[in-house]
């Protein structure tokens, strides 16, 4: 996992968009992912729905994957960025 310079993970391997974020920045604070929550950090709901966000990079109805896109969002003091390929981004925010 990277992060602060803009680096990006693969995390495309069978997980879902919101829980890929989830993990991702749970290994950027060097957290497991169960301990992502409140009250030290603040939950994914608050920031974006994790069923919209998954449903946005989910395959087509006919199994098609969508052919580009993404989405950016902050979350837990990272600007998170989703590539349509499950690539996932955190660059630090910056005070």
């Amino acid at each position: 996992m990277t992060e602060g310079d803009g680096d990006s993970v693969d995390m495309s391997c069978q997980k879902t968009p919101s829980q890929a974020v989830v993990e991702a920045v749970a290994a950027a604070e060097g957290v497991p992912p169960e301990e992502l929550c409140p009250p030290a950090y603040e939950s994914l709901y608050t920031v974006v729905d994790p069923e919209a966000l998954d449903s946005l990079f989910a395959s087509q109805p006919n199994g098609i994957q969508r052919p580009n896109g993404e989405i950016s969002f902050p979350f837990c003091e990272y600007d998170v960025t989703i590539e349509w390929n499950g690539e996932i981004t955190l660059e630090e925010l910056s005070d």
